[in-house]
């Protein structure tokens, strides 16, 4: 086997938090090379020009920017002289009850139980650290939108079975403020604005076995060759980890091993639809999300995004459990699922007017296989564990599912564990 150039860092894997940790170690001086398994930078952020959607810009995974307020890329962004859009200033929203709008009264009965959830979840968690989220909706029997809101916060948002996602972690990474979209999509900022931040990057560059208790450091392996380097920094999914697609020579120390379980990746599907006739918005206006109440022999539901920014396309989102199982069963069968429920809201009126454009395969490649980690009840704890570096800092373990700060699972949550990852390692 080849030697490659030897570096100081070496960083396995070029999306957010590889490149925040990248950027991190260029300002400070630090020689750094980014390895990357795929053929492009930004990990799950991932903006495409889809010839099935007439060539505008898709974001086939994180779209938003959260929590704008405590959002480190909000500045990069403003600084590059990037106009963030405020969508929630012109989103507007319909919400339906058994295939028809909701009341002002419903409306607004809806609206009160967000807050009134978060209560009841604290309650909950004075009670019991380790449980589920589903034991809010639980809690709340006698409230006909509490498994709404909990079809939000667990499959949709968070992309977890409200049974098997930690409470804790839920109440911990609320996110608050304007949710900002970046013209053109995320993934192309990335490119364009994070990855020259971030230096030396080798693309279609797979690590095979990381060899982190040498004398010298650590020696990481690669289909073109070996670099030797004094740590490494591994951003890779947990399922990449999980699964053994990095072999890591000596094995890692089974606490790690048992905290990558404890953060299992959930998964999000997008489903996109196009107007058969472009004029027919099907009643709809611009920018329009759509959701729906949820009993519990109706979850979970999926949620969509009409002309969003005024681009010619429904946008379906469903997570958790039930994505995975309509990955398994195939496109037919997501597709099915999605007309089903665009059906139970507006009718049979969208027969005949939507033709599938995409769907998103996260849970199929290989380099994520999944969408992003969620805490199993009793398991947050381990996000911070797993952030810790081993090996007297040979070894960091930095990603999304590291993040502890209130941002798990966002760009920015992976942004700030890369960017951590690299202030321990010494000038």
């Amino acid at each position: 086997m080849g030697t490659l150039t030897d570096t100081d860092v070496v960083i396995v894997g070029a999306g957010l938090a590889g490149l925040g940790a990248a950027a991190t170690l260029r300002r400070r001086g630090i020689d750094a090379i980014v390895l990357e398994a795929s053929g492009r930078v930004g990990g799950r952020a991932y903006t495409s020009h889809p010839p099935e959607l007439g060539g505008i810009w898709f974001d086939h995974g994180a779209q938003w920017l959260h929590a704008p307020a405590r959002n480190p890329l909000v500045p990069i962004a403003e600084a590059a002289g990037i106009g963030l859009v405020n969508s929630d200033t012109f989103r507007t929203e319909r919400t339906f009850v058994d295939g028809r709008p909701v009341t002002p009264e419903e409306n607004a009965a809806y609206e009160a139980t967000w807050p009134a959830f978060i209560a009841m979840a604290d309650t909950i968690l004075a009670e019991d650290a380790h449980a589920p989220l589903s034991a809010v909706a639980t809690r709340m029997t006698g409230n006909p939108w509490a498994r709404a809101v909990e079809n939000w916060e667990g499959p949709i948002i968070n992309v977890a079975d409200p049974d098997k996602f930690s409470l804790r972690d839920w109440r911990t990474n609320i996110l608050e403020g304007a949710n900002l979209l970046v013209p053109g999509g995320i993934g192309a900022f990335a490119e364009r604005v994070l990855a020259p931040m971030a230096g030396d990057i080798r693309l279609d560059t797979r690590i095979t076995r990381i060899a982190w208790r040498e004398a010298h450091g650590v020696t990481v392996e690669t289909l073109h060759g070996a670099l030797r380097a004094r740590a490494v920094i591994v951003t890779v999914s947990t399922g990449v980890l999980s699964s053994g697609g990095i072999v890591f020579d000596p094995p890692l120390p089974a606490e790690t091993q048992a905290d990558l379980a404890s953060l299992p990746m959930g998964l999000a599907i997008k489903v996109v639809f196009c107007p058969v006739d472009p004029n027919d918005r099907l009643g709809l206006p611009e920018h329009c999300s759509l959701d729906r109440q949820v009993r519990p022999d109706s979850a979970p539901a999926m949620v969509f995004s009409a002309w969003p920014t005024g681009r010619p396309f429904i946008n379906g989102w469903l997570g958790g459990g039930k994505a995975w199982e309509l990955h398994r069963a195939g496109p037919r069968a997501v597709e099915d699922f999605a007309r089903a429920e665009l059906r139970r809201n507006l009718g049979s009126a969208i027969d005949g007017k939507l033709s599938l454009a995409l769907l998103t395969q996260w849970g199929s490649d290989a380099h994520y296989q999944g969408a992003y980690a969620y805490a199993r009840p009793g398991h947050c704890a381990g996000r911070a564990r797993l952030g810790t570096p081993l090996a007297d800092g040979r070894l960091h373990i930095a990603g999304e599912a590291c993040n502890d700060d209130g941002l798990a699972g966002t760009l920015a949550g992976a942004w700030n564990a890369g960017t951590r990852a690299a202030e321990t390692i010494s000038g």
